[in-house]
């Protein structure tokens, strides 16, 4: 694997660099990070989640990270860090190892801007920026500082994109986006005018698209974090910080707020606006607005296929069956106001006894 060619690092480097409570040796080397199943005597693992607690008893990690809640059963075992949240100390951990890993084993600097990259005279590309193998950067783009371009990106005329953003293979940037008008000849082209504006420390996975906008430009604000294989529209804006998984499409013009998180192929309609902190689960297909911040999931679940085919065709029958139930709730109620108004014949209880 890629990490196992190098020296490593010492737990008591970890822990110096990164915080934590190292209960162990602070001079075991670690060579790999690797999960709890796979992991040997010379790797660092993590424990993230309790229903994985019973792995540390069968996993031969040098070291596992955990929170103080599993602090007894990991010292059990051997070597550990405890750390308040072991997830997110080991996203910071990852980005730390990958560093002292490239400084350590580089033998050979490689240029800033690949020799096989395409890059506009009237580009702007900062000189920290790293610019991969076949990359276009067309005219009047700009490249932030720290940012980096992967292997076939494609960042077209007039986009912007901001500091320390990371962009994976095959990415487009800026390309059309989809707008005709139709005419008794046929469809009729709108030309895109607009731009792409990318913020600071945004991360854009394989092969994702984010088309410019017709006139105004398509926004993707600071911290957003977009899986493979995603397409944003013309004229969309995603909020700070909003997280979007692999597959996911979003229609023109539609408005994502801060801090939300859409799963693995969901669906946006277009001209659309969803508020902060709005949360959309896997393969739900948004078709109105969300003022309200919460989790929404619309999806229909997979049954056998005759059980789902009696299903559907129930569901298209629903407005009937609504309709029906409303007139015969109008239909007893209307019995029951009659049979309350009907006259008596006057006589008493004991009358009638």
């Amino acid at each position: 694997m890629w990490q196992g060619d190098w020296l490593g690092v010492t737990l008591g480097e970890v822990a110096a660099a990164l915080g934590g409570v190292l209960y162990g040796d602070p001079a075991r080397r670690v060579t790999r990070l690797a999960s709890l199943q796979s992991a040997g005597p010379s790797d660092l693992s993590f424990l993230s989640q309790a229903k994985w607690q019973s792995q540390l008893a069968t996993t031969s990690a040098g070291c596992v990270i955990v929170a103080p809640a599993f602090q007894a059963a990991a010292q059990a075992r051997g070597d550990c860090l405890v750390v308040d949240n072991p997830y997110l100390y080991y996203a910071q951990l990852s980005q730390w190892w990958a560093q002292r890993k490239a400084e350590r084993t580089a033998a050979v600097s490689q240029p800033s801007i690949h020799p096989s990259a395409v890059i506009a005279d009237s580009a702007q590309v900062a000189s920290t920026a790293q610019i991969g193998p076949l990359c276009v950067v067309e005219a009047g783009a700009v490249i932030g500082a720290h940012t980096r371009l992967m292997s076939r990106v494609t960042v077209s005329q007039g986009c912007v994109i901001g500091e320390r953003c990371l962009l994976h293979p095959g990415v487009v940037i800026g390309a059309d986006g989809f707008g005709f008008a139709p005419s008794e000849a046929g469809w009729v082209k709108i030309e895109q005018l607009g731009g792409v504006r990318i913020g600071n420390d945004v991360e854009v996975g394989a092969n994702t698209c984010i088309d410019r906008g017709a006139l105004d430009d398509t926004v993707i604000e600071d911290g957003v974090k977009l899986d493979n294989l995603i397409q944003i529209a013309h004229n969309c804006r995603i909020g700070r910080n909003t997280a979007i998984a692999g597959c996911v499409g979003i229609a023109g013009s539609t408005i994502i707020g801060a801090n939300c998180t859409v799963g693995g192929q969901a669906g946006f309609t277009g001209h659309l606006t969803l508020a902060d902190d709005v949360h959309i689960s896997a393969r739900t297909l948004v078709t109105r607005s969300i003022h309200k911040p919460g989790q929404y999931s619309g999806s229909f679940p997979m049954d056998d296929h005759h059980a789902w085919e009696k299903n559907a065709a129930s569901l298209r029958q629903l407005s009937t069956l609504r309709d029906r139930i409303k007139a015969l709730e109008f239909q007893a109620k209307a019995q029951v106001r009659a049979a309350s108004s009907a006259p008596t014949s006057g006589l008493s209880q004991d009358q009638v006894a």
